[in-house]
């Protein structure tokens, strides 16, 4: 089938699941916000979703769409390098068109990788997971707050976010329109238009993040 055996197939696999990792980043930032202005109400936020059905079906999904762009990104990577052979090292000169990102869209997708992975280990790990097997401290299983001000009141853990979340930022400002591009959303006129907008969602989107992280760790120093 030509969507898993062409390469236009496999972008746009690499597209959908791409735009569909976005949106599930914007719900979770969205409600990650909430935690700027109450604490009572992320947890009831984080209570709600818990360890519910719906929640877990959400995060398998969740988890199947981030194995398959990440798994699909590395054979895009893999082919594209075998293809070009022994050309890409006779050219020492980086082309002045062609984006530092789309350059460096692997380092920043191991990046995002190794965050991700983080990620879950300081929240999801001692949250949801937590819930579901019934190991480890579950007073606090829906107490995201709690979770958000223990692991951002450590600056080496500010510090390692802030960088995760800057080449996130990278990532996902080339991918955007990379995305839209591919699925054919994108005429003369809208080409620089959907750059323009990618790089304000993205900012936005990582803003949110970065605010929560800075906010938190700011709270630790005057408390």
């Amino acid at each position: 089938m030509w969507l898993f055996n062409s390469s236009i197939g496999r972008k746009v696999i690499m597209s959908v699941t791409g735009i569909c990792l976005i949106l599930f980043l914007t719900f979770h930032m969205a409600m990650n916000v909430v935690a700027l202005f109450s604490k009572e109400g992320y947890n009831m936020i984080c209570e709600l979703l818990g360890a519910n059905w719906y929640a877990v079906v959400a995060t398998l999904g969740l988890a199947a769409l981030a194995v398959i762009h990440i798994v699909y990104a590395f054979i895009l990577t893999i082919r594209n390098r075998a293809a070009r052979g022994s050309e890409r090292y006779a050219v020492t000169e980086k082309p002045g068109k062609v984006e530092w990102a789309s350059q460096n869209m692997l380092v920043l997708g191991i990046i995002v990788i190794i965050g991700l992975l983080m990620h879950l280990k300081d929240f999801w790990a001692k949250m949801m997971l937590t819930e579901l097997t019934g190991c480890g401290d579950m007073s606090r299983v829906t107490d995201g707050a709690y979770w958000i001000q223990e692991t951002f009141s450590n600056g080496i853990f500010v510090v390692f976010y802030l960088v995760w979340l800057a080449a996130l930022w990278f990532h996902l400002a080339h991918g955007f329109w990379s995305a839209l591009q591919t699925l054919g959303l994108n005429g003369k006129k809208w080409f620089t238009r959907w750059k323009v907008i990618g790089i304000a969602y993205v900012t936005c989107l990582c803003g949110g993040f970065a605010a929560v992280v800075v906010w938190y760790y700011i709270n630790s120093l005057c408390c």
